[in-house]
């Protein structure tokens, strides 16, 4: 298994650890996470939603990943920059919390598909995120009946 940037071998030893190599009890990784404790929950009352928070956890894995997550805010790779998009718009705690269920799912898909993890880098999940604003931007402008017009560079 191939650990993605910054997580390291310790970090990754105590997530098996605690919880196995085999993943087989869980349907997928919409199960994995909460089971970790790293997806909000939602309690919903009436038809009305009171909460969304996530449950607090004493698991290891979990805490694990957390502190995988706060040391990506220096790391040069796409896992880095999610975390530092996140942090731009959100509070800290919450994108820690994030990139913790990111980084769950990631370690479920490998576990499960034998997949590796390779990281593409800053420069890749930057492109791929202006890449979307773009295409966001552009729906949004034809709703309206405007049209996009690229501004050629240098002006």
């Amino acid at each position: 298994m191939q650990t993605p940037s910054r997580l390291k071998v310790t970090t990754a030893f105590k997530v098996l650890a605690e919880i196995g190599a085999d993943l087989s009890r869980f349907k997928d990784a919409k199960h994995f996470a909460p089971w970790l404790g790293l997806c909000p929950g939602t309690k919903i009352s009436g038809g009305k939603k009171i909460s969304a928070a996530t449950s607090r956890t004493t698991n290891r894995a979990a805490q694990a990943l957390k502190m995988a997550a706060v040391n990506l805010r220096a790391s040069q790779s796409a896992l880095g920059a999610y975390y530092r998009r996140l942090c731009g718009r959100m509070d800290k705690a919450k994108a820690v919390t994030a990139c913790a269920h990111k980084l769950a799912r990631l370690i479920y898909a490998m576990l499960t598909k034998g997949e590796d993890y390779v990281d593409q880098g800053q420069e890749h999940y930057e492109e791929k995120y202006r890449q979307r604003v773009i295409k966001n931007l552009t729906k949004h402008a034809e709703k309206f009946g405007f049209q996009l017009i690229p501004v050629p560079e240098g002006v």
